[in-house]
């Protein structure tokens, strides 16, 4: 986490969201007017973590098994579905029961901010979840409750596979636009293998983003 909070401030990409697990990390962004900034974040992030790593294993090598995949997502009932997602992802793995229990995530910004160190840009999500900030914790513990009440745990590759999420004026608009995305964005991680030639971790690079310009 230590380097989201220095990507974030560093390339000035706002960070809505995000969990960090021992294999992948889900971020969800709001892309700024400079469209360099996010693929510099996620080099930022891939290479210190890579690097960490192999100090740490004494190896040497790419440590990402893929270039990590883009999703756009609609300011609606789709962008807090999507802050759900991510936050009861470990929840879904039956590491823990409840966001709060996993330390690695944006869930405890959200809830309570910090004083110092933010890594959440807890205005924005304010903003577009349309939210009184002074209210946000009590509303998303709120929506975190019903979700686990209702058992909304199954996993949906739509948030790391697809283009876009949204409605079908959503969807199309952010196809038209995919030649500028593509270009854009890419992280220079390519495949690997790592240890032993029969060994595979599965090390990916998953983040959602949210660019205002196509709505």
């Amino acid at each position: 986490m230590k380097w989201l909070y220095e990507g974030t401030n560093r390339y000035d990409v706002p960070i809505l969201n995000f969990t960090v697990t021992s294999n992948h990390i889900h971020l969800l962004v709001l892309a700024p007017d400079d469209m360099e900034a996010i693929p510099r974040l996620m080099q930022l992030v891939a290479g210190r973590v890579g690097q960490v790593y192999n100090k740490s294993r004494n190896r040497k090598g790419a440590f990402w098994e893929k270039r990590y995949n883009a999703t756009a997502v609609q300011t609606d009932e789709h962008l807090a579905r999507c802050f759900l997602y991510i936050d009861l992802n470990m929840v879904r793995a039956k590491v823990v029961k409840h966001p709060r229990n996993w330390e690695h995530g944006g869930h405890h910004e959200i809830v309570r901010p910090k004083q110092r160190y933010r890594t959440i840009a807890r205005k924005e999500v304010t903003r577009l979840l349309d939210v009184d900030e002074k209210t946000l914790g009590n509303q998303y513990e709120g929506w975190i409750k019903e979700a686990l009440r209702q058992g909304h745990l199954r996993r949906n590759a739509v948030w790391s596979s697809e283009l876009a999420v949204g409605d079908d004026g959503f969807v199309e608009q952010i196809k038209k636009n995919v030649g500028r995305w593509i270009s854009r964005m890419a992280v220079n991680e390519e495949h690997a293998i790592y240890g032993h030639p029969n060994e595979k971790i599965d090390n990916t690079l998953d983040w959602h983003v949210f660019d205002q310009k196509d709505l």
